[in-house]
């Protein structure tokens, strides 16, 4: 039996920056559709202990869907790069949206979403093709500041290497469901 001050203990954290490009689409002379959220955000540490774990972090993100002719819904896509720490890496698939966002701030109407989950973020050393993860109805998601709060899995493997891991995560905003 070890003592605890003979334990070595491995930790590991994920920062994640984010880049969040906000594309304004104009249906016609009077619409506007944006969304905004944060710039970098951190998952939960985890200390590495040889067993297969997760971890989580949010992406609170606010949209605007405002102005006549908005009724023709919306939906977010997001990709990634890979999660690294130096040289080494998660899987390209360890990043998850387990289940829906959560939606609140809704003045006119809430976004009705038809996406399926558990889904994977996709990820690779060049962000790839992004998912829809989220999407508003045609007829829904109308107003101003509209919240839609995601929780992103990460998988961490038993055998994964301990450090800082960081990855650049993409969404963008597009008319219609």
């Amino acid at each position: 039996m070890y003592s605890l001050k003979h334990r070595l203990l491995r930790y590991l954290s994920i920062a994640m920056f984010l880049v969040l490009a906000t594309v304004a689409t104009t249906t016609n002379a009077f619409a506007s559709l944006t969304e905004s959220g944060p710039t970098s955000v951190s998952a939960t540490p985890v200390t590495l202990n040889g067993t297969n774990q997760t971890t989580t972090y949010t992406l609170p993100l606010s949209v605007d869907n405002t102005g006549m002719g908005n009724g023709n819904g919306w939906n977010l896509t997001i990709t990634s790069t890979t999660l690294t720490a130096g040289s080494h890496t998660l899987a390209t698939t360890a990043s998850t949206i387990q289940s829906a966002p959560t939606v609140g701030g809704c003045t006119n109407s809430c976004p009705s979403n038809t996406i399926t989950y558990p889904l994977t973020i996709p990820a690779g050393s060049t962000a790839p093709t992004p998912v829809k993860f989220f999407n508003a109805a045609a007829g829904t998601g109308k107003g101003s500041g509209i919240t839609v709060t995601v929780t992103v899995t990460v998988a961490i493997p038993a055998n994964t290497f301990q450090g800082s891991y960081t990855s650049t995560v993409n969404v963008v905003i597009a008319s219609g469901p």
